[in-house]
């Protein structure tokens, strides 16, 4: 059985889950322990999940040995990850077998297994092969067109041997259609509100200190410096919008990737010194920000700018959003799913000057206060809850359909 219509229509037809356990045994599978898009989601549900009363345990590969920089109030382990080769293949390769030899062994048996990522749906899709699991489920954030033969295998057969398949957004629920024929149902992001909050806690100051954030205005992305993220052309707005504002700054918080982008960082950096801007002084870039930190990073900002050209959902919006800031983004979706012109400036990401204008723009009070006024409005629609439950629906229609 494969992640395809047949399934979505067997779960559909089937109309009695009462035979299943009121709390579900759950295992959700994430590729890496640092704060990417994908693990977040998976640590958010997890808690949401587990705070629904059900048993769940999220399974991630720990590449430094430090684990979480994240609270979580339910079970995890750790996967001990080695020292990663330099090609990418291998690397690839590699971590996929740490999962499955560390599932070889004797452990517990789940009534989900739930991977968020290509590598552990991968891993998961030779354990069902072996028949270690009966099945697994697999979320797609988004689809790569990978140039490696052998990563374009990975990823095709981490959607195709799926039993069920969830996405996140319309444009990739299309996407899934169109090139998997897979009709994925949707399940919403959302932004942890106890977190990402406009009110101080008294740690701005310190972090503004340590980074040296004293720009007037100043500007935050989160992301690192990669193609999709869209480093560059934001980097050229950037050096327009200092001819306006000689003391604004720009923080790109973030960095921790999987894969090497280090020819486009290396012709980030080339355009930075061509453009005359100075690193750590108009340009900070803080790095990886600890979880204690980046609700407060936000808040040090006067904007949010976040012109990428691909990703699968975009929860940095909601926290910048939830963190009381203007935001600006990419005329495309997914953005343009959850949010409006009113909501957020929408602007071409292929144009420099279009995104310098809208940075320059979003600054002027008036409109940024009416862009912060207006977004708050998404935060109801996309919540952590609201994501679980729609999580928990599709788990048992699939447990049913096995029954």
């Amino acid at each position: 059985m494969n992640c395809s219509s047949s399934i979505t229509a067997q779960v559909d037809q089937n109309s009695s889950s009462s035979d299943l356990p009121p709390n579900l045994k759950i295992a959700l599978f994430t590729y890496s322990t640092k704060p990417r898009g994908s693990v977040i989601h998976t640590l958010e549900l997890a808690t949401a999940l587990h705070h629904l009363g059900h048993d769940v345990c999220v399974y991630a590969l720990d590449k430094d040995g430090s684990g979480f920089d994240y609270p979580l109030a339910c079970n995890y382990q750790l996967i001990p990850a080695q020292p990663a080769p330099s090609d990418l293949d291998a690397l690839i390769q590699q971590r996929i077998q740490e999962f499955v030899d560390y599932f070889s062994q004797p452990r517990e048996i789940y009534d989900c297994y739930h991977a968020q990522d290509c590598i552990s749906a991968n891993a998961l899709a030779k354990l069902a092969q072996q028949r270690q699991i009966s099945h697994f489920i697999r979320t797609v954030h988004h689809i790569e067109a990978y140039r490696s033969p052998y990563l374009q295998q990975c990823q095709d057969r981490s959607i195709r041997a799926a039993n069920f398949c969830f996405c996140v957004s319309d444009n990739w629920q299309a996407a899934l259609q169109e090139q998997y024929q897979i009709q994925a149902p949707r399940v919403v992001n959302g932004v942890n509100l106890e977190r990402f909050t406009s009110i101080p806690n008294g740690s701005e100051q310190t972090l503004k200190e340590r980074w040296g954030l004293h720009g007037s205005p100043l500007y935050l992305t989160v992301g690192g410096i990669e193609p999709r993220k869209n480093s560059i052309r934001l980097l050229q707005a950037f050096a327009q919008v200092r001819s306006h504002y000689p003391n604004a700054q720009l923080a790109i918080a973030g960095g921790a990737t999987l894969f090497d982008y280090q020819s486009y960082r290396d012709k980030f950096f080339a355009i930075a010194n061509t453009l005359k801007i100075k690193i750590g002084h108009s340009l900070v870039l803080p790095g990886v920000i600890t979880d204690a930190d980046l609700p407060a990073l936000y808040r040090t900002a006067d904007a949010f700018v976040f012109p990428s050209v691909k990703e699968g959902w975009g929860l940095v919006l909601l926290e910048a959003i939830a963190s009381g800031l203007p935001v600006l983004t990419s005329h495309q979706t997914p953005f343009t799913e959850f949010l409006a012109p009113t909501q957020a400036l929408l602007v071409d990401p292929e144009s420099p000057t279009a995104i310098a204008q809208a940075m320059q723009a979003m600054v002027q009070p008036d409109l940024s206060r009416s862009l912060v006024q207006h977004s708050q409005s998404v935060l109801s629609r996309y919540t952590w809850a609201a994501s679980a439950e729609m999580h928990l629906h599709h788990y048992k229609q699939l447990l049913a359909s096995y029954a």
